[in-house]
């Protein structure tokens, strides 16, 4: 039995209602929940945008299913939240992956289907946090989509290592990302990041059409240096793909400047998510 959430209805019928009481708070209704009694669920909920809010609604739902005695519930979430912090780097910090997986668990989600998860860096099944994750990769088909967007030969490579596992099985080349330290945020200011100095790279694309191909374009710093990297190798056409497009800040506009073209998924709705996962989502299930 599936349960859609109203935040996927830009793909699947709703069946369920979310809502804000005045002063926020989330609030759940499962109309047909005597009917979920012994079933196995699949709910398929979008914990981003709003993160915070969504993971609250994904916890009541979990609750509710529990309650109703539901067999066993599968999330099917396009995009896990909190996935960049699965290590420590300072002092008084959290493993907020490991705590978002245990949460989700302990509410009763017994698999957690996602997409090119950030801290798991490979397609397969885990557990982790105590959570059973069937993580997809959508490297073949990002790749199958720029060929057609290309109409030509093109080169394919990672800006990073933490991608390198969607380019390797093409030949594809990844870059060295040169941190300057991890800085948790200055103090008083709102925003913590990782600061990157640059990326390094001696590969050779004069007039060669490339991919540049992520997990997830956020801010678009690390997207942004790889471009202007591969642009001073002599590279023709350039192109970037990713699951998850943020485009925090003015990423996208920026990368539309300096790319041909720029496409995504729709696991978060952007103006550029232009390769439907829902089939990829629903074969795992």
């Amino acid at each position: 039995m599936e349960l859609i959430s109203p935040n996927f209805e830009d793909v699947l019928k709703p069946n369920m209602e979310l809502k804000k009481f005045p002063d926020g708070d989330s609030y759940i209704q499962i109309p047909q929940i005597r009917e979920c009694v012994g079933k196995n669920i699949a709910l398929f909920h979008r914990l981003y945008p709003e993160q915070d809010s969504s993971l609250i609604q994904a916890l009541f739902i979990l609750e509710a299913l529990k309650a109703a005695q539901a067999e066993e519930v599968t999330l099917v979430a396009p995009y896990l939240p909190y996935s960049r912090q699965d290590k420590i780097f300072l002092k008084g910090e959290v493993k907020s992956a490991e705590r978002i997986c245990k949460l989700l668990s302990d509410a009763g989600c017994k698999r957690l289907i996602t997409l090119d998860c950030h801290f798991l860096k490979k397609a397969g099944t885990f557990e982790y946090g105590g959570l059973k994750i069937v993580n997809l990769t959508m490297s073949d088909t990002l790749i199958a989509y720029a060929r057609k967007k290309f109409n030509e030969e093109f080169e394919v490579i990672s800006p990073d290592e933490g991608a390198k596992y969607m380019v390797e099985e093409v030949g594809g080349r990844t870059m060295q990302k040169v941190r300057g330290g991890y800085i948790g945020g200055e103090e008083g200011a709102e925003t913590a990041y990782r600061k990157i100095e640059k990326l390094e790279s001696k590969f050779d694309f004069q007039d060669k059409n490339v991919l540049i191909l992520d997990d997830m374009i956020s801010t678009g710093s690390t997207m942004i240096k790889a471009v202007k990297n591969v642009k001073e190798n002599g590279a023709k056409r350039i192109a970037c793909g990713a699951t998850h497009g943020f485009f925090l800040k003015d990423s996208l506009g920026i990368l539309r400047r300096e790319c041909e073209f720029v496409f995504v998924t729709n696991s978060i709705p952007s103006p550029v998510a232009e390769i439907n996962v829902i089939k990829d989502l629903q074969g795992q299930l």
